[in-house]
């Protein structure tokens, strides 16, 4: 359990900065720490050299995709077991990118357009378990 004292880092990677900026907004005013790529190779060198402690992740960006930037984080010793939670306008309707989501585990799926602020917020507290 983390309790709400320790500082908890957050890795948003996303190309959308008005969106970036916002969950910046959200996440530091529940005292999480904020780290933020625009693309997946940013966003994978930050996850592999900074370790956060959850990873918000959209799959369509430049230089490298969501998926591929979560496959090859699951290739990695510590890479393998940080939870990502997939932010997508993207339907989860799509067979072929559930399964291979499922099999990146642990990952969650959450579209953009069904999703609020507070709702990811409270997933990040439950996947942490982090009781405030």
């Amino acid at each position: 359990m983390i309790t709400a004292k320790k500082k908890v880092l957050i890795l948003v990677v996303e190309d959308e900065k008005i969106l970036v900026n916002t969950l910046e907004e959200k996440l530091l005013a529940e005292g999480f720490e904020v780290l933020k790529a625009y693309n997946g190779i940013d966003g994978f060198t930050l996850a592999l050299s900074e370790h956060p402690n959850l990873i918000l992740l959209d799959l369509l960006m430049p230089k490298m995709d969501g998926m591929s930037m979560l496959k090859e984080l699951r290739k990695d010793d510590w890479g393998k077991n940080v939870p990502v939670i997939i932010l997508t306008n993207l339907t989860a309707g799509d067979e072929e990118r559930n399964r291979d989501i499922t099999k990146l585990e642990p990952s969650y799926y959450f579209m953009k357009t069904e999703k609020s602020l507070e709702e990811i917020i409270e997933k990040i507290k439950e996947i942490l378990n982090i009781k405030n």
